[in-house]
């Protein structure tokens, strides 16, 4: 693929602007050697303004997403895409979160132009466990554990019954639960369900791959070992 091309298509620019940037001698080996359009080079060698490009088609990252930002490019408000560089909007493919969290619920939110991978991660014949840990507006009353890891649990609406999901209690109003698929609202529609309200909602991990140190709105590309980690099984 020509460099132009490369550039433009991980949102650096159009191919007019990425051509002014060849011209402009912005565009460099690691050595600081100034590149031309036709030249052959290796991803991994190509600086842009001294700094190394963002990985190929295949990128994977994680935001810990704030509550009141909405995983879409269209919606009103606050978007999570305001918390990445605008170039990740721009890239082709594009970049795109796996799975949703609604605008209420923070936590761990994977993002890739890499349609196999989100499906991967995303589709419930995987299993790939999603923690959430819920603060409720009642007290549990004690049977909630015993009804969602049933699998007979069936949301208004739904065709077809909840796949188990285990719940660990906390204390009286607080609870961890571990999901195997993601259905529209699924955890809050569980708990109304049962009779209760859910007050606040965080998910901590993914598969074997949690937030860490990352704080609030942040955000950063996983590599080959984020995504070992991710398709681990997780902590009991």
């Amino acid at each position: 693929m020509k460099l132009v091309k490369l550039i433009a298509n991980l949102g650096y620019g159009s191919r007019k602007e990425v051509t002014a940037m060849f011209r402009e001698g912005r565009i460099t080996n690691a050595q600081g050697e100034v590149l031309y359009a036709d030249d052959q080079v290796a991803h991994h060698e190509i600086r842009l303004d001294d700094e190394p490009l963002d990985p190929p088609s295949g990128l994977l990252l994680m935001l810990h997403k704030p509550i009141g930002y909405t995983c879409s490019t269209k919606d009103q408000g606050e978007l999570i895409y305001d918390l990445l560089p605008p170039r990740f909007r721009l890239r082709s493919p594009a970049v795109s979160s796996i799975g949703r969290l609604d605008r209420d619920t923070s936590g761990l939110l994977l993002m890739t132009d890499d349609g196999v991978l989100l499906h991967r991660i995303s589709s419930p014949k995987h299993k790939l466990a999603k923690i959430y840990e819920v603060t409720l507006a009642r007290d549990l009353q004690g049977n909630e554990a015993e009804i969602f890891a049933s699998g007979k649990l069936q949301l208004v609406s739904e065709r077809e019954p909840l796949a188990p999901a285990q719940m660990t209690v906390i204390n009286s109003r607080q609870a961890r639960l571990t999901l195997t698929e993601g259905r529209y609202h699924q955890v809050r529609r569980m708990f109304a369900a049962v009779g209760n309200h859910v007050e606040a909602l965080h998910r901590p991990q993914v598969g074997g791959l949690t937030l860490g140190d990352l704080m609030v709105a942040e955000w950063r590309l996983l590599d080959d070992a984020d995504r070992q980690q991710l398709f681990a099984q997780p902590a009991a």
